[in-house]
């Protein structure tokens, strides 16, 4: 697309919000409904083109991304009304005689812009939080996802006239093009290169910006942990989607006594998820590009493979790879992996990992497989992380009752659900002073130690 339909679309944006044509809740509430019924009328499109991006099968692509996206519809179809009513909240009495509220309103004209590991989800979940607080907006999809992003072009406009919801498709020149642009917000989902890049053109405008970026999440496992199913949970979450996946444990550190038991409970469940053979599984997928394909493997040190560790460049596919005796300074541990390789690595006494930990980027998740409570509470509350599970990985962003999100470099603010309205929304504080009377105690001539200076002292203290 041109700079001048750009331009265009979004000036036609602004126009329209500033009619207050998206204010309505009847109107938000029926914008929803509309896109939540193109999104279940396109389920086999989207399948199809998950599978063509990403090998998805048509399994995973419901259970990770179109149903995700219809339950937030029908989570947010439920509860726009309430959350966008105003709340009152109590006024003092040195304010009599009036009432105090807050009023959420949104931004007006807004940017999403999403990757492309989960390209539906991660583009209709902050869509419709926008939406439902009273946006108009503007979606860029990822390049590196063509046949979901052209799933997506053909149902926002399906749903939307263009001066209220539209898709701006391409590449690096169209997202360098929209960030010179002014936006009333930013919800940005990616990298954290890219989303430095994005809070830059955000500051010359002083724009607010939601980042959803990622990090090595880690993944403890002391010496209490149910090994066998907490292998199997980690199975399911680091080699969901091969690993591309921003919250997916990216390495295991586990208690030294029960590290050996692990790694064979972990070798078992791959084994069990995905067949002898995980590269001729129809249902695992594959990695996105050759560019990462060959990130990956370069990750892979052969003499440290416990399990897999085989690829295929023609199909861009990558067993499921475990490897053990990793320390922190082998390249498999100085960036984010995104993909289906995790490391092993150790400590003896429970206490060690917070020294570990506590100099590494804050990531955007943490699970702990324990059984013991006060190892539990120590993790969750002196650890700092975005969110995670405890027993088990990744589900937490499956609930639109959850805030999702990142802190530190692993991102800023949240969505999904309430969280996600408040997202896209400015709380306005207002206070209504009533006419019928007016208390004279604040105005001037000021009268020492008198009746209206013993009320004041009263009345703030």
């Amino acid at each position: 697309m041109t700079i001048e339909k750009i331009d265009e679309v979004i000036e036609s944006q602004r126009t329209y919000f500033a009619s207050g044509a998206t204010l309505p809740v009847k109107n938000r509430v029926a914008a929803l409904k509309k896109l939540h019924t193109a999104v279940a009328k396109h389920e086999r499109e989207i399948a199809d083109a998950l599978a063509a991006d990403l090998g998805k099968s048509a399994y995973e692509s419901y259970m990770c991304e179109t149903g995700l996206v219809l339950a937030e519809l029908t989570y947010m179809i439920k509860h726009t009304k309430k959350f966008a009513a105003d709340r009152r909240v109590p006024t003092p009495m040195s304010q009599f005689a009036s009432k105090s509220y807050i009023k959420p309103s949104p931004y007006g004209n807004v940017l999403v812009m999403s990757p492309w590991n989960y390209p539906l989800l991660l583009t209709l979940d902050p869509v419709t939080d926008a939406i439902a607080a009273g946006n108009t907006v503007i979606v860029k999809p990822s390049a590196y996802s063509p046949a979901t992003s052209a799933v997506i072009d053909k149902i926002i406009s399906e749903c939307f006239a263009p001066e209220y919801v539209a898709v701006i498709t391409g590449g690096r020149k169209e997202n360098a093009a929209l960030l010179d642009k002014k936006f009333d917000m930013i919800f940005f989902t990616g990298s954290q290169n890219v989303g430095r890049e994005v809070l830059r053109h955000a500051a010359e405008y002083l724009t607010p910006a939601v980042l959803e970026l990622g990090g090595k999440s880690p993944c403890i496992v002391d010496s209490s942990a149910k090994i066998g199913l907490a292998a199997k949970r980690i199975v399911f979450g680091k080699f969901l989607n091969c690993g591309q996946t921003c919250v997916a444990p990216d390495y295991i550190l586990c208690d030294r006594a029960v590290k050996d038991e692990l790694v064979r409970a972990i070798a078992a469940q791959i084994k069990a998820q995905f067949g002898d053979d995980p590269l001729a599984n129809p249902d695992y997928g594959k990695i996105i590009n050759e560019k990462h394909f060959a990130r990956i493997s370069g990750l892979i040190d052969p003499a440290k493979i416990a399990a897999g560790g085989r690829t295929d460049a023609q199909t861009l596919k990558i067993e499921p790879t475990v490897l053990d005796n990793v320390t922190w300074d082998d390249a498999v541990m100085q960036e984010e992996i995104f993909g289906p390789v995790l490391p092993v690595l150790t400590y003896g006494d429970f206490g060690e990992i917070f020294g570990l930990l506590a100099p590494k980027q804050k990531p955007l998740a943490l699970y702990i497989f324990s059984e013991d409570s006060e190892h539990i509470r120590a993790v969750t509350e002196r650890c700092r992380y975005g969110g995670g599970c405890v027993n088990d990985t990744v589900i937490h962003l499956a609930t639109s009752e959850l805030g999702f999100g990142g802190v530190g470099e692993s991102g800023m603010g949240a969505y999904h659900g309430k969280t996600g309205f408040d997202a896209f929304s400015h709380d306005k504080s207002i206070l209504d002073k009533k006419t019928w009377i007016d208390m004279p105690m604040r105005y001037q001539p000021y009268k020492r130690g008198g009746f209206y200076e013993k009320m004041i002292r009263k009345f703030l203290k």
